[in-house]
């Protein structure tokens, strides 16, 4: 999508602080981070969100990204990944991304 800034992340159109990349995701540090660790992987295609038809082999991806920006954060004891669906979950940019939140004890709440 021509407006959306996680695509132009995405196509390195937009600086950011990349953490993971392959052929699929890309993985960049938050510019609002919730957590002393807060990174964001999202796929290089658009998606609206989880449910927007995301193929198994992205999901498995993501996945496997998530895993690379533990081990790239030092986040062996713990962390939390979240991903919104829709401005009433808190979606604030329509592009499907999961949050890898840790740094500190996260605690039993949402964030």
């Amino acid at each position: 999508m021509d407006d959306c800034i996680f695509c132009k992340i995405a196509a390195h159109e937009i600086p950011s602080t990349v953490v993971y990349e392959d052929d699929l995701v890309i993985a960049f540090d938050d510019l609002a981070p919730q957590a002393p660790v807060h990174t964001l992987v999202i796929p290089k295609k658009h998606y609206q969100d989880i449910t927007d038809g995301v193929p198994a082999e992205t999901l498995a991806a993501m996945a496997h990204a998530v895993d690379e920006v533990a081990k790239a954060k030092g986040l062996g004891s713990g962390f939390r990944v979240i991903s919104n669906k829709g401005a009433d979950a808190g979606q604030t940019v329509m592009h499907f991304h999961m949050h890898v939140l840790g740094g500190k004890p996260l605690g039993e709440g949402l964030i």
